[in-house]
């Protein structure tokens, strides 16, 4: 490579030199009459990650002891886990624990996260690439950011407060909704999460675009103190880069409006940090939860077209808490049973006549179940299929049709999300393939035709702990002489009950 000292001056000039090897565009800047550069503009940020999150301090990090331990070990979903969340201070702690690995155990690994016919070609890569392989399929996809993309318009709009603030709320939703669950819990416990931190920034891009917007156009100031009403239970972000916005060109209106030190992040962060508070002390336990609540997470805010940002995040896991209890599907089965008669002692005819509350809570508690074994088997089918499969054999037999069809629903919605589609060339022609996870002798019970026929003759014949809902239906249409079935077993089992 030349050096300076020997270059041209035909070099040096294409470099940005001249004679005296001082940069010309410098040069240039310095001319006489030549206009100043344009300053650099800078804001102070709204958003702190620190200051979004609650305060989060405990005396030991049991978990990224527990994580170190994994990643020595041999159980492959669960070193998958470890990688996917990530919960160690070293963002590179991963990848060198699994280098330090041997060849066969690498080898082992990436052939359970592959599929067969990729082994050929996976075969031939160098034990680093193979890590790297690793690491790719078991952590989340890479963030890809986009840029905040609501802008206010000049004044000749026809929008009102209404429609102005409905749009802001549309954006600052859609921002979250590229934050993956697992990095909303990284921030939780006080880690970097690169996309949680894009969040913050572009609502603090919302409020630079509305100081240039009213400082340019201050006869909307009135429209937008109106926005700010609107916002008020919406994203608290937006709000308060908004109300930040009011403060710095007319800082009089802000008296009035509402403005909340609470962290941002509280309504999510605040069950996740009480789970590692309150959970024992198990990593591969608290994975298995939070597979569980991403499910959740994904239904309650990404699949959603408005957002509560002010209700905590629901962390209650009371089935799945009876799953890791039971130390068999047996005795999962004895264990919802139980709960189911403690639940039906409280019904009567005079509850079923009247559509009470009682009628109305077991109702409930059947949905609840429900979604409940759907969010299970979509986060860990490997592990809940075949155990539910085998409990709900077991509550067929038992003839507790309250949570055997509750399970069923559950796994049937399940199966239908993970369903695969037959090719319209088929032979057999196009359509969708269900897989067959329900056993056998209870598929009957999830048809619904006439108000679940197959299942109320099935009932008359043996009954038990009823599915409520069909025997409602069948109430309501043909009055109460359908209820005898039902009101038999209710006096066999709770003689209080007339």
């Amino acid at each position: 490579m030349q050096s300076i000292g020997t270059e041209s001056k035909f070099d040096l000039e294409k470099r940005g030199y001249n004679g005296n090897k001082t940069p010309l565009a410098e040069m240039l800047q310095n001319l006489p009459g030549r206009p100043s550069p344009e300053p650099i503009l800078s804001y102070q940020s709204l958003f702190h990650p620190s200051a979004e999150f609650p305060r989060f301090a405990p005396t030991y990090r049991w978990w990224e002891d527990e994580a170190t331990t994994v990643l020595w070990a041999f159980k492959v979903p669960e070193i998958r886990q470890v990688i996917r969340y990530g919960l160690f201070r070293d963002e590179n702690y991963a990848r060198s624990s699994l280098l330090s690995r041997n060849a066969d155990a690498i080898d082992t690994f990436l052939v359970a996260l592959s599929e067969p016919y990729e082994h050929q070609v996976l075969a031939n890569l160098s034990h680093m690439q193979r890590v790297e392989e690793i690491l790719r399929r078991s952590s989340i996809p890479p963030f890809q950011p986009i840029p905040w993309g609501w802008f206010p318009l000049p004044p000749e709009h026809s929008l009102d407060a209404r429609s102005i603030a409905a749009a802001i709320e549309a954006e600052s939703q859609f921002q979250f909704s590229r934050i993956e669950f697992e990095e909303i819990v990284r921030a939780s416990l006080g880690y970097n999460a690169v996309s949680v931190e894009w969040f913050l920034l572009q609502h603090t891009h919302l409020y630079i675009h509305l100081l240039d917007h009213l400082q340019t156009y201050p006869e909307e100031i009135p429209l937008y103190i109106d926005v700010e009403k609107l916002l008020r239970n919406r994203s608290p972000f937006a709000h308060r880069a908004l109300v930040q916005c009011m403060a710095t060109v007319q800082p009089e209106v802000t008296l009035d409006m509402p403005q909340s030190t609470n962290p941002g992040f509280e309504f999510i962060a605040g069950p996740i940090q009480r789970l590692f508070k309150d959970q024992p002390p198990s990593l591969t336990t608290i994975l298995r939860i939070f597979s569980v609540l991403a499910i959740r997470f994904r239904k309650q805010y990404i699949h959603t077209s408005k957002i509560n940002w002010h209700a905590p995040f629901n962390t209650e896991i009371l089935f799945l808490e009876d799953c890791f209890n039971s130390t068999s599907p047996m005795d999962l089965a004895r264990t919802l049973t139980g709960t189911d008669e403690i639940d039906f002692s409280s019904l009567s005819r005079q509850s079923i006549v009247a559509d009470d509350v009682v009628v109305k809570r077991l109702l409930g508690n059947w949905h609840s179940l429900s979604v409940s074994v759907w969010e299970c088997c979509s986060s860990l089918p490997d592990i809940m299929i075949p155990y539910l499969r085998e409990c709900a054999q077991i509550l067929f037999n038992k003839c507790n049709y309250h949570s055997l069809t509750a399970i069923l629903h559950g796994m049937h919605r399940y199966r239908i999300s993970t369903a695969r589609s037959r090719g319209l060339n088929s032979t057999v022609g196009g359509g969708v393939v269900l897989d067959p996870i329900l056993p056998p002798e209870t598929t009957f019970l999830t048809i619904s035709t006439q108000n679940y026929a197959a299942y109320r003759q099935h009932y008359r014949e043996y009954p038990g702990i009823p599915f409520l809902l069909p025997h409602l239906r069948d109430h309501h249409q043909n009055g109460e002489g359908v209820l005898q079935p039902l009101i038999q077993y209710l006096q066999n089992e709770y003689m209080s009950k007339g």
